[in-house]
């Protein structure tokens, strides 16, 4: 039987899994934008780049804490 702390522990990896999740929908949505308009490539050239980045991190942190 779990104790409270790993319930909390998975709690939390799902959180983060969930979070992880809605990042790639949200790029993928900004790069269906970047298609049809040039505008838009430009003013989410950056924020693509930061969530990518953002998710790396999360897969750093799921695969160290799996472990664990």
């Amino acid at each position: 039987m779990p104790t409270p702390t790993e319930k909390n522990h998975n709690k939390h990896l799902d959180l983060l899994h969930n979070y992880k999740v809605h990042l790639v929908k949200y790029i993928e949505e900004l790069e269906k934008l970047d298609k049809q308009s040039e505008f838009a490539k430009k003013w989410n050239e950056t924020t693509i780049k930061e969530r990518k980045q953002e998710i790396q991190v999360i897969d750093k942190i799921l695969k160290n804490l799996i472990r664990f």
